[in-house]
């Protein structure tokens, strides 16, 4: 069920939602681009491989385009398993799936509503796909290029076949993976929403996003609303976005859910989070960038002239430092800012001491969930 808990602070209304049906489509995202989460490649290629040929195929075509639907998802009533979401897709008229689910028409982009005219034309121009490409190409991420944009605006030509390959492929999915998955995070994503609910009461809503997302803190909009989302599969990246709620921006959040001492693969004895951080400290420039942090704060272009590396490898570098929830990020509009994180290093001491004396956490014994 929707969790309603009103909280006045520094950015206006603080409500909270849960429900399994966001971490089907989070899951989804995370196993086709697995290096951007740090899940291992190899793992997340053989879930994969479960899904049937068409199925797949189609899923990894239309992936790198489509995000979480955060408003969709957030505006369905009642208990939101992935049983009720799928229910949900059913009703909606197959022709209008995909425009429905991602809020096409909301998109501030004008270029991404010609995907909406599609159809009409039965067909797409040169024009079409170059200005769908400056957007939908416009972060570097993997399967986004001008042939992957051809095939995905070729599905928009028959946008009914679109709709009814979209459920297959989250029935398919939802079978041969998810349905299990399920059963397994319900009770973790539950846990994760009452403790964060306890903690929103001693703190701005500011400070509580940078405690659950390890870091990240957002430059303050004075009087906005925000919704709070459990995600286990993110874990420890916080998933953002903005919905239309009634004529009024609301922001929206997908928090960290998964703990420490669990790894996000079932029955892996190694928790991931330890094993990244021990990989990042590994690393002699990531050293170097979390020396050169500990002194004050950089963006990415400093680091790169202190360390005389290109851009894209410090971006790199700090993406695996994000990862391990080594550095503090600063969104401050389009501008990231970085310092280290201290107070990670004791409390990856203690879950390597934890992990020797003990082991990891697994389905079968989840322990207890404590935010750091």
């Amino acid at each position: 069920m929707t969790k309603e808990l009103n909280v006045t602070n520094k950015l206006g209304n603080l409500r909270w939602d849960i429900g399994t049906g966001y971490e089907l489509f989070v899951s989804l995202i995370v196993l086709h681009q697995p290096e951007l989460y740090g899940l291992r490649a190899s793992w997340a290629a053989g879930i994969r491989s479960r899904i049937p040929v068409v199925e797949r195929k189609f899923l990894e075509d239309v992936l790198p385009f489509l995000s979480i639907p955060l408003n969709w998802l957030y505006k369905l009533p009642g208990t939101k398993d992935v049983p009720s979401i799928l229910w949900a897709v059913r009703q909606i008229p197959p022709a209008d799936r995909i425009k429905t689910i991602f809020s096409i028409d909301e998109w501030d982009e004008p270029e991404i509503k010609i995907l909406l005219t599609i159809p009409e034309k039965h067909g797409w121009d040169e024009n079409d796909f170059k200005a769908l490409s400056s957007v939908l190409c416009k972060e570097e991420k993997p399967g986004r290029d001008a042939d992957s944009v051809k095939k995905y605006l070729d599905l928009w030509i028959q946008p009914e076949q679109f709709g009814e390959m979209y459920l297959s492929a989250l029935q398919a999915f939802y079978q041969v993976f998810f349905e299990d998955e399920e059963k397994r995070l319900a009770p973790i994503l539950k846990t994760a929403l009452e403790q964060a609910q306890e903690r929103s009461k001693t703190l701005e809503l500011e400070d509580l996003l940078a405690e659950l997302s390890q870091g990240v803190r957002f430059e303050v909009v004075e009087e906005a609303d925000a919704i709070l989302i459990p995600a286990y599969w993110t874990t420890p990246l916080l998933m953002h976005g903005e919905i239309n709620n009634h004529g009024k921006s609301t922001f929206i959040f997908l928090f960290g859910a998964r703990p420490d001492n669990m790894s996000i693969i079932p029955g892996e004895i190694v928790p991931e989070s330890l094993l990244r951080t021990l990989k990042a400290l590994a690393d002699p420039t990531r050293l170097k960038i979390i020396h050169y942090l500990s002194k004050e704060e950089l963006i990415p272009s400093e680091l790169a002239r202190r360390l005389h590396l290109r851009a894209p490898t410090v971006t790199h570098h700090l993406a695996e430092l994000r990862l391990a929830g080594l550095v503090n990020l600063k969104l401050k509009g389009q501008e990231k800012r970085y310092t280290t994180r201290r107070e990670a290093l004791p409390a990856m001491f203690a879950h390597l001491e934890n992990f020797l004396d003990n082991g990891a956490n697994t389905p079968e014994d989840p322990g207890d969930r404590t935010i750091e």
